[in-house]
C-alpha cells in the first residue's frame, strides 16, 4: 500500500452564484454586465452618507427557488448584517451579507459519480452583494478599479465537507450550475465569473472522524481546475503530514498553468470582520404562503426530468441524462416529444444528428432553426416506411437545415428519396435476384443463414435504394423459405 492509499481527502465548497437580476442586491443600479467601467454606480452603490439601501425582491424569490430545489428549510424571517473589510474594489467598506439567519439551512444535494450515488449536505445559502472588480493587466503602473459589478447580487451554496474525490467535485459543480441554470437564477458561466467556487481541502487517515486544518483555494474559474487543485492539495497535504510537517489552516490560490497553488495567507487565527446587524435595512419576513407559490410555480428540475424520461418515455438512463445535461436541449427535446410517439427515434435524432450539426458548427440548441414540428414529421417519414434512417440523415435533414421551413416530405418528393413499399414490384425484384444466385439459394437452404444480407442488399440495389428495406427483408426470407 502507498502513503496516499490510506489518506482520504475531505472537501466542502463554497459556490458564489451572481443571481440574473436586472439591478443590484440593495439599490435599483443595473446590474447588466459589460457596460463601460464606473457607468452603473449610484451613491447607493457607493455607500454615500445619507443613502439607504433596499432588498431587491426578486433576489429574495431566486434564493427560495434554489433553497427548495436543495431541500433546505427556508428562514422565515431574514436580517442582514455588515461584514466588514478594507479592499480597494470595495466602495462602503463593507459587505451587506447574512451573517447568522442565512435565508437557506440544511438541504442537500443528490447525483450519480460513476454510476454511484451520492448526497452531499447544504449547510447554509445566504444572500450578499459583490465587490467591484480591480484589474491588473491594463496600466504598467497602476490597479484600476470598476465599480459596476459592486452590489451585484450574490447567493452563496455552503455545502458540508462530504466530497471525497476530485470527480465528485466536479459533478456537485455540474449539478449546482444545472439546478441554478433551470431555475433561470444565474447563468452559470464559470469562466465569465457569473460562477465561482471556493474549495476548503483536507486530508486524514481514512476511518477517521477528525477534521485536520484545511487549505481555503480561492476563487476558482472552472470544474476542472477545482478538481486539480483537490488532486494537487491531496498529494501536497499527506506529503507534508508523512515528512512530519505540522499543517496550518490557509488560504492559498491556484495556478491554473501549472496545476499548483501556493500560500497567500495563514488563516490561523480568524479574520475579524466584525460582523454587526446592519441598521438601515429592517428584516425582511418571508411567509410560508408566500414560499408555497413559489414551489407551485417551479420548474421541472433535471432529475425530475430524468425520471419522467425514462417512465414515462421509456428512454435508457443515458439518453435522459444526456439529454437533461442542457436545459435548452431539454426543452427542445420536450417539443419534440409533445409531436411525436416514437420517443426513442425521437431521442436518437437529439443525440445523433442534431448534436453532431450543433457540435461541428460551433453552436448551440438555441442557434437551431428546424423546429419541432419539422423534426417530427421528419420522424413520421420514417415510421411510415416512406423512407429509412440512412437516407433522411444523410440526405434530407441537410437540406432541412439549409431551408428549415421546407416540409420533409416535399424535400423527399423533389429529390426523388421515397421508399416504395408495392410488394408487387419488391416481389418481382426478388425473383430477379434469386434467378441470379441459385447456388447462394441452395447455401442458404442448407443453413447459411447469413447470405440473407446478399439477397436484401441486391434487391436494394436493383431498386436503386428505394425499396422498404423491412418489406424486402420479409418478402426475401418468404421466398427462400418456401
Amino acid at each position: 500500500m502507498s502513503k496516499y492509499e490510506k489518506y482520504e481527502v475531505v472537501v466542502g465548497l463554497e459556490v458564489h452564484a451572481q443571481l440574473s437580476t436586472h439591478s443590484k442586491m440593495y439599490s435599483g443600479d443595473s446590474a447588466e454586465f459589460g457596460a463601460s467601467p464606473n457607468t452603473q454606480c449610484s451613491v447607493i452603490s457607493l455607500g454615500h452618507p445619507g443613502s439607504l439601501p433596499m432588498v431587491n425582491e426578486t433576489a429574495i424569490e431566486y434564493a427560495v427557488k434554489i433553497g427548495l430545489a436543495t431541500d433546505c428549510t427556508i428562514r422565515n424571517e431574514n436580517q442582514f448584517a455588515r461584514k466588514n473589510y478594507f479592499y480597494a474594489d470595495l466602495p462602503k467598506g463593507y459587505q451587506i451579507t447574512q451573517d447568522k439567519t442565512p435565508i437557506c439551512t440544511a438541504g442537500h444535494l443528490e447525483f450519480e459519480v460513476n454510476g454511484v450515488k451520492k448526497r452531499v449536505g447544504i449547510t447554509r445559502i445566504h444572500m450578499e452583494e459583490d465587490a467591484g472588480k480591480s484589474i491588473h493587466d491594463i496600466d504598467p503602473y497602476f490597479t484600476l478599479v470598476d465599480l459596476n459589478r459592486a452590489g451585484v447580487p450574490l447567493i452563496e451554496i455552503v455545502s458540508e465537507p462530504d466530497i471525497r474525490s476530485g470527480d465528485e467535485a466536479m459533478t456537485y459543480l455540474n449539478e449546482v450550475q444545472k439546478l441554478v441554470r433551470y431555475l433561470g437564477i444565474c447563468d452559470g458561466n464559470m469562466e465569465e465569473g457569473s460562477m465561482r467556487c471556493d474549495a476548503n481541502i483536507s486530508v486524514r487517515i481514512k476511518g477517521s472522524t477528525v477534521f485536520n486544518p484545511r487549505s481555503e483555494v480561492k476563487n476558482m474559474n472552472s470544474m476542472r481546475n477545482v478538481k486539480r487543485a483537490i488532486e494537487y492539495e491531496f498529494t501536497r497535504q499527506i506529503d507534508a503530514m508523512e515528512a512530519g510537517e505540522t499543517l496550518i489552516q490557509e488560504t492559498r490560490g491556484f495556478d491554473a498553468v501549472k496545476g499548483t497553488t501556493m500560500s497567500q495567507r495563514s488563516k490561523e487565527h480568524a479574520h475579524d470582520y466584525r460582523y454587526f446587524p446592519e441598521p438601515d435595512l429592517p428584516p425582511v419576513v418571508i411567509t410560508d404562503s408566500y414560499i408555497d407559490n413559489i414551489r407551485v410555480n417551479m420548474p421541472k428540475l433535471p432529475n425530475q426530468l430524468i425520471n419522467e424520461y425514462i417512465n414515462n418515455y421509456g428512454l435508457p438512463a443515458y439518453d435522459a441524462r444526456i439529454i437533461t445535461d442542457d436545459k435548452k436541449l431539454a426543452e427542445y427535446f420536450n417539443q419534440l416529444l409533445a409531436q411525436t410517439k416514437n420517443y426513442k427515434a425521437a431521442a436518437n435524432w437529439i443525440l445523433g444528428p442534431v448534436k453532431n450539426y450543433l457540435n461541428e458548427n460551433g453552436l448551440e440548441i438555441g442557434d437551431f432553426k428546424i423546429e419541432a414540428p419539422a423534426m417530427a414529421r421528419l420522424i413520421a417519414l420514417i415510421d411510415e416506411g416512406k423512407t429509412n434512417f440512412s437516407v433522411a440523415s444523410t440526405k434530407i435533414f441537410p437540406v432541412m437545415l439549409q431551408q428549415p421551413d421546407k416540409d420533409p416530405l416535399k424535400i423527399a418528393e423533389e429529390l426523388n428519396l421515397l421508399q416504395n413499399s408495392d410488394e408487387n414490384l419488391i416481389g418481382d425484384l426478388i425473383e430477379q435476384v434469386i434467378s441470379k444466385y441459385p447456388d447462394k439459394v441452395l447455401e442458404y437452404k442448407s443453413g447459411k443463414k447469413g447470405l440473407l444480407g446478399l439477397f436484401v442488399g441486391e434487391v436494394m440495389k436493383l431498386s436503386k435504394g428505394k425499396a422498404d428495406p423491412k418489406v424486402t427483408n420479409k418478402l426475401v426470407i418468404e421466398k427462400l423459405e418456401s
